[in-house]
């Protein structure tokens, strides 16, 4: 069972941070023409490896929820299950390679190439939740900009060297982790770090994220903290 927090504080600051983004890509689109692809049907995005924080992972789990129902919501967990593991089987290789002692660039490099199929999209090669995409969905497609490193989609227009307009990623995640923070914070959970969690689309669609899962003490722990 979902819990019984009310989530509209914390989903409008996110949402907040949602519309600075397509408007930042509006713009970066604007101002490069025909170099951005992105257009209906194309779903190279849809196939891409990523994390979500916190406050994205329950965002997304509550609007699932709240637009699928029976089959169709089954039909959509099933997929996620699907990708969910073999999510984890690439990332349990690339913790092997890391004890290897392998280079770490190379290694974020290969899981970069991985294409794991978002359960989220349909036959029509259609997002099934497109109002409510995570926010890498978004900025694919213009170039970004991570930990000093420049990133594109290799379908657009954009060619390495040139000089373009670039879309702070690092600004962003520091953004949503403080978001996250700040839901830990205002739930009092137990789990003092789970702001730290990361989890690809399809975990956070199977997660219950009910009061046990994010830490909310119940009224026992609350009677037992008053009587110290």
């Amino acid at each position: 069972m979902q819990s019984k927090i009310d989530y509209k504080p914390i989903f409008k600051k996110y949402e907040k941070l949602v519309d600075l983004v397509d408007r930042a890509f509006e713009r970066v689109k604007n101002q490069n023409g025909d170099l951005v692809k992105c257009n209906s049907g194309c779903s190279d995005c849809c196939h891409a490896l990523f994390d979500l924080t916190l406050v994205e992972a329950i965002y997304i789990n509550h609007r699932f929820l709240e637009q699928f129902k029976d089959l169709k919501r089954e039909e959509i967990i099933e997929r996620a299950n699907i990708a969910d593991r073999k999510i984890y089987k690439i990332k349990k290789q690339a913790h092997r390679a890391l004890e290897k002692g392998q280079n770490e660039v190379q290694i974020l490099a290969d899981i970069g190439a991985e294409r794991v199929r978002c359960p989220l999209l349909d036959k029509e090669e259609m997002c099934e939740l497109y109002q409510y995409r995570p926010i890498t969905c978004r900025v694919y497609g213009i170039p970004t900009e991570i930990q000093g490193m420049s990133h594109t989609c290799g379908k657009s227009g954009f060619v390495e060297g040139g000089k373009y307009s670039t879309l702070s990623m690092d600004k962003l995640y520091r953004n949503l982790y403080e978001i996250s923070e700040e839901f830990v914070a205002l739930i009092q959970s137990k789990h003092v770090k789970m702001a730290d969690i990361l989890v690809p689309v399809s975990m956070a669609l199977i997660t219950d994220y009910d009061d046990e899962y994010l830490g909310i003490k119940n009224d026992i722990e609350k009677k037992g903290e008053n009587n110290d």
